[in-house]
């Protein structure tokens, strides 16, 4: 059973839910940390903090999907497989950047309260479309 959720390669896209929940909380470390120590510590605009950190996120999500979760690849080339995996990640910045901006100017969230309702719908949004256009 452990070998199945944590080692063998599988298509199963339970088992895939569950490792890219585990990498979305890495990359979500990774984006979160980010983005508090760019805007608490080097005052940059939490809007351009988040982009920034988002795509460090991004990366860090790439990597681990490739290596971890999504057994199949429909693109050969993982240059071109990055390109349209970081495409399905600008639409997933502008949700980001849009829910934090609404929750955050809107309904009045502290903006790391706002980053975290975001995550939800970005976290279905990036998961859904990388499985069914990357990795089917």
């Amino acid at each position: 059973m452990i070998n199945q959720l944590l080692k063998n390669k599988t298509s199963n896209i339970f088992i895939q839910l569950f490792r890219y929940t585990i990498v979305g909380g890495i990359a979500f470390i990774f984006d979160f940390g980010t983005l508090y120590i760019l805007t608490e510590f080097f005052n940059v605009y939490y809007l351009f903090s988040a982009g920034v950190a988002f795509l460090l996120g991004l990366s860090v999500n790439y990597l681990l999907s490739i290596i971890w979760v999504f057994e199949k690849h429909r693109v050969k080339s993982r240059y071109f497989e990055f390109i349209v995996f970081s495409l399905i990640g600008v639409v997933g910045l502008a949700l980001n950047e849009f829910f934090i901006w609404f929750f955050t100017e809107t309904i009045g969230f502290y903006y790391l309260l706002s980053k975290i309702l975001s995550v939800v719908f970005v976290y279905l949004w990036n998961f859904f479309i990388r499985k069914f256009t990357l990795f089917r």
